[in-house]
């Protein structure tokens, strides 16, 4: 789960996603594509939204993402066009881009929609986002 700074909207599709697969058989992690804030914990309200459905995130610190990360992982979701095509500039080959997924795509096919940044709106932002992503991750699990 890739977005900008790994605060916000990345570590709510990782808690989301982590809460419906089978953590033996599946890793999920995040990552932005930009080292803002590299070693923070999520944003307060991405906390706390997460934690009115029962999920706790608040141990997630944030990371950037590397091209190590191709090797690492068998998807990887972008949540807006912008870090979709910032992690495509890290792929290697057709191999590393093949990959990369925009989220939304798994709830709204081949529209190419964006997960807002919820950053510098209010509460009912990362509502929203939870909402979207939690469908999404509805459709990943099912498929995993």
């Amino acid at each position: 789960m890739v977005c900008l700074g790994n605060i916000c909207r990345s570590p709510l599709a990782e808690g989301i996603l982590q809460s419906k697969v089978d953590a033996d058989t599946v890793f999920v992690d995040s990552a932005g594509t930009a080292a803002y804030h590299v070693g923070n914990k999520p944003d307060e309200r991405s906390i706390e939204v997460a934690a009115k459905y029962g999920l706790n995130i608040r141990n997630q610190r944030a990371r950037k993402f590397e091209v190590k990360d191709f090797d690492e992982f068998d998807i990887i979701f972008a949540m807006d066009e912008s870090n979709y095509q910032n992690i495509l500039m890290l792929a290697r080959n057709e191999e590393d881009e093949q990959k990369v997924k925009m989220i939304l795509n798994e709830s709204n096919p081949n529209e190419n929609l964006s997960v807002p940044d919820p950053y510098y709106g209010g509460n009912q932002g990362f509502e929203n986002v939870y909402t979207m992503l939690d469908e999404a991750c509805n459709i990943i699990s099912k498929k995993i």
